[in-house]
């Protein structure tokens, strides 16, 4: 489901390779995060995450989370949270290449890459957690709040709108727009750029930027998962979800 490639001694390309859309479940993100603890154990000195086909990834799985219940959400919720944090305390370059939508969970975890490169074309980015009647868990939501700024957070969150490369390049989310076959190239030409930089200062200045949301995950991150935990296990909750995904076949059959 994660592909890893190493392209030289200095990059390791991640690639999410799970279905149409590269859905987020259990088995994608533990691997995600069995895949960075080795890289991180290794010294990797530079790393691309890019998903396969027309999306990075679309976001969770959520007929997995009908279907499993709240035994499967006890189990699935942490990770998104993990994998947040894996990325956002790996002390070397992380560049994401969004080859395609980058929608709810999939935009989170590029929200955590270090620089964020989009292949132009009909790729959306966004995050529609709240329309389709779930929260966030806590570092979901603050490295969207950290990319964004309070007010374009604030209006993504509440309105779940979508935009297009163009549109989030001038907003800022996306760094650059870059032809499609020339992503993963230039990609790798901006994250060999960054890993010139010597090692432990480019790990200190990114601990640096990081350090708010890591001091106040220590104090809030528990107690906020917790109750967001109850939210997503209710029943309410899963009936929001099912109303979602009919509407969203309709709308597709319509």
């Amino acid at each position: 489901m994660i592909h890893r490639e190493s392209l030289d001694h200095e990059v390791v390309l991640l690639r999410i390779e799970h279905g149409k859309v590269n859905a987020l479940d259990t088995e994608v993100l533990s691997e995600l995060r069995a895949h960075l603890d080795a890289l991180r154990g290794e010294g990797a000195p530079a790393i691309v995450l890019t998903g396969s086909g027309k999306a990075f990834s679309a976001g969770v799985d959520l007929y997995r989370v009908i279907d499993g219940g709240a035994e499967y959400v006890r189990h699935f919720l942490p990770l998104i949270g993990t994998a947040v944090r894996r990325l956002i305390c790996y002390p070397r370059p992380v560049v994401a290449a969004l080859n395609g939508h980058a929608i709810a969970g999939g935009f989170v975890l590029a929200c955590a890459a270090d620089r964020r490169l989009m292949a132009a074309g009909s790729g959306k980015a966004g995050v529609t957690e709240l329309p389709v009647g779930v929260p966030f868990p806590w570092y979901a939501l603050e490295v969207v709040r950290v990319l964004a700024g309070e007010r374009l957070c604030r209006q993504m969150v509440y309105t779940g709108g979508l935009l297009d490369g163009a549109a989030a390049h001038a907003a800022g989310l996306v760094d650059e727009l870059v032809a499609p076959d020339r992503l993963i190239e230039r990609a790798l030409e901006v994250v060999r750029q960054m890993a010139k930089i010597p090692h432990d200062s480019f790990r200190l200045v990114k601990r640096q930027l990081w350090e708010p949301v890591l001091t106040r995950a220590e104090r809030e991150a528990d107690a906020h998962d917790r109750e967001v935990l109850e939210v997503w296990e209710a029943p309410a909750t899963h009936r929001a979800i099912r109303l979602f995904l009919q509407r969203t076949l309709e709308s597709k059959k319509s």
